[in-house]
């Protein structure tokens, strides 16, 4: 498998996770293990403020219970990868639906590293956009 082929797998496998429903829940520990130890996420909101994964994880699983979140998954709409060495940068597009009727699309962008063979995200940050012309 390609470095770009893995990359895209973990990817894949973090919108995967992050989907939930009446019948369906959350595959925390799959999102969890596409990260680096002590790794940060930056959500859209600003400013910009660094969470954890676990405290990403504790406020999504937290607008689960609560219903304000009944329902959410999202869809890639596109990637983006540049490999050097062991490091990789990726601009991922995704169409995200909150209880079944509010769909809004963001573009993620991911620093990855390479240890061992083996790819993890080391930060994501992501934006709220119109259209995913920045993939072009």
């Amino acid at each position: 498998m390609t470095d770009e082929e893995q990359i895209k797998g973990i990817i894949r496998a973090q919108f995967t996770a992050l989907k939930w429903g009446a019948d369906i829940k959350p595959n925390w520990p799959s999102f969890e293990a596409g990260f680096t130890e002590g790794a940060y996420l930056i959500p859209a909101k600003r400013p910009a403020k660094p969470i954890s994964v676990f405290d990403f994880i504790q406020r999504m699983e937290g607008l689960r219970k609560d219903g304000s979140l009944e329902s959410f998954s999202e869809q890639e709409k596109g990637t983006f990868i540049k490999v050097v060495g062991n490091i990789a940068i990726a601009l991922a597009g995704c169409e995200m639906t909150e209880n079944k009727a509010e769909v809004t699309k963001d573009i993620s962008a991911f620093l990855l590293v390479k240890t061992n063979g083996e790819w993890s995200i080391a930060a994501q940050a992501w934006d709220v956009v119109e259209d995913f012309n920045a993939l072009a």
